[in-house]
């Protein structure tokens, strides 16, 4: 099972304060434990929505909205990939991560769709093109 593991923002993190080098060393180790463990499919920090855009669709027309964008507490600032065996174990490695701001901080855990979840509405064909574009995903690496 595949996990995103989404760490809210903090007003901090949308002014642009950057973590503390205690904090980045403290990430880093529990980094270095899930992938010792074979979770960890990719980690990274998300820069300020002041730098971000949205586009926002209705029909065909297509809007472009700049950053920042409002509601701190509804935006992302980074974010994991967790290969794991169930929720409860996500759940256990994100109580074991280090609080990723100053004060109370947020982490939502929410898992990734698989083909198998699409059922018949996920052709034969459909399924060739996932695993094309998977295998040229794996070769930019």
């Amino acid at each position: 099972m595949r996990f995103m593991i989404i760490v809210k923002a903090s007003k901090g993190c949308e002014a642009g304060v950057m973590p503390s080098q205690k904090l980045l060393a403290e990430m880093g180790k529990f980094n270095e434990e899930l992938a010792k463990a074979g979770v960890l499919l990719a980690a990274e920090g998300l820069q300020p929505t002041s730098k971000g855009v949205r586009v926002r669709f209705s029909g065909d027309k297509r809007t472009v909205i700049d950053g920042p964008f409002a509601e701190t507490k509804e935006l992302i600032g980074g974010f994991w990939l967790w290969q794991v065996k169930s929720k409860e174990e996500a759940i256990e490695w994100v109580k074991r991560c280090p609080n990723p701001h100053d004060g109370e901080s947020e982490i939502e855990i929410r898992q990734l769709f698989e083909a198998e979840d699409f059922g018949a509405e996920f052709t034969p064909e459909l399924r060739e093109q996932e695993e094309r574009m998977r295998a040229q995903m794996g070769q930019k690496q």
